[in-house]
């Protein structure tokens, strides 16, 4: 008569308990309620909303999305509803979704941060905040702050004062030293760390020798930027930054997951592969239960950092 082994997926990290470290990236998964009938919300770790920013934003002109090999470019812009707009019409759903819910946040300037960030913090449905400060595709803000460790800093110092919930910041890959980050990050009292957004990219229509989104630039996602998302997660792990990490980038199965929480993340956020697969984040938890079960480990934790490099 077999055994059926009993596996532990639940992990405490960041501030907050998640049943499972599978979430959902920002942009990728809207407000949540778009996905409702397309998969069980309740099955996964958490989800990470679109950004919110102090008022609605539209965007950038179209079009703002193209197809590359192993991925996707975007230059969506930020579009969302602003502060108003998620209180009254987005966080009554989320705030009975089934799971943890943590808010994506950004602004233009460094009092649009501490304003939106002290916003977002005073209300009730939110269990923690992911502040963005590396988009590839506003002109101002984002990845101003998020590439100067030492203004960084000072940005996640102002936050912390005024934010009560857990403090998540979303690094940028488009650095010389993520390691730098992430330490800046640590020593300002943030609580935890998501490695990494998207990476500056182009793509050209020969046909019409014009960019192929309207922004020339764009953010570059998928499959392709997985091993650099992978050698950053490790980098920070390595470095001892005291910080837990949420990795992001690629992810598209459970092999993939077991592969960053090797590395050293404690939770992963599926992007991408949303767009292809909307129940993904949903069938991945039953998935990395398995993956888990067949290399003998009860408990997810015994995987997060256990890459062996000597």
């Amino acid at each position: 008569m077999s055994v059926v082994t009993s596996i532990n997926l639940s992990i405490t990290t960041g501030g907050l308990s998640f049943q499972n470290p599978v979430l959902t990236a920002s942009g990728t998964f809207g407000y949540g309620s778009e996905f409702e009938s397309l998969t069980d919300l309740s099955s996964i770790g958490g989800l990470v909303t679109k950004g919110i920013s102090p008022k609605p934003r539209f965007g950038n002109a179209t079009p703002r999305i193209c197809e590359t090999a192993s991925g996707m470019l975007n230059s969506i812009g930020l579009e969302n509803v602003g502060i108003e707009g998620f209180r009254n019409d987005k966080l009554p759903y989320l705030s009975r979704c089934g799971t943890r819910v943590i808010v994506n946040f950004f602004g233009v300037t460094f009092d649009d941060y501490v304003s939106c960030g002290a916003s977002l913090s005073a209300m009730d449905g939110v269990d923690a905040l992911e502040m963005n400060v590396s988009c590839p595709n506003i002109k101002a803000g984002g990845i101003e702050f998020g590439t100067d460790p030492r203004v960084l800093g000072d940005l996640v110092r102002a936050c912390r004062k005024v934010v009560t919930k857990p403090l998540w910041i979303k690094l940028t890959p488009n650095t010389s030293d993520i390691v730098a980050l992430a330490k800046a990050c640590a020593d300002a009292g943030a609580d935890g760390l998501s490695i990494m957004n998207t990476i500056t990219g182009m793509a050209i229509d020969v046909r019409t020798r014009r960019p192929r989104i309207a922004t020339t630039f764009g953010g570059l996602s998928g499959p392709a930027i997985k091993p650099i998302a992978l050698r950053m997660v490790h980098q920070v792990h390595r470095a001892g930054v005291p910080l837990p990490i949420s990795g992001i980038g690629g992810i598209q199965d459970a092999t993939d997951i077991l592969e960053f929480l090797l590395a050293g993340a404690s939770t992963v956020q599926i992007g991408t592969q949303n767009f292809i697969d909307p129940n993904c984040a949903g069938r991945l938890v039953g998935e990395l239960r398995d993956a888990v079960r067949a290399q003998g480990v009860t408990d997810i934790r015994e995987v997060i950092g256990a890459l062996k490099t000597g």
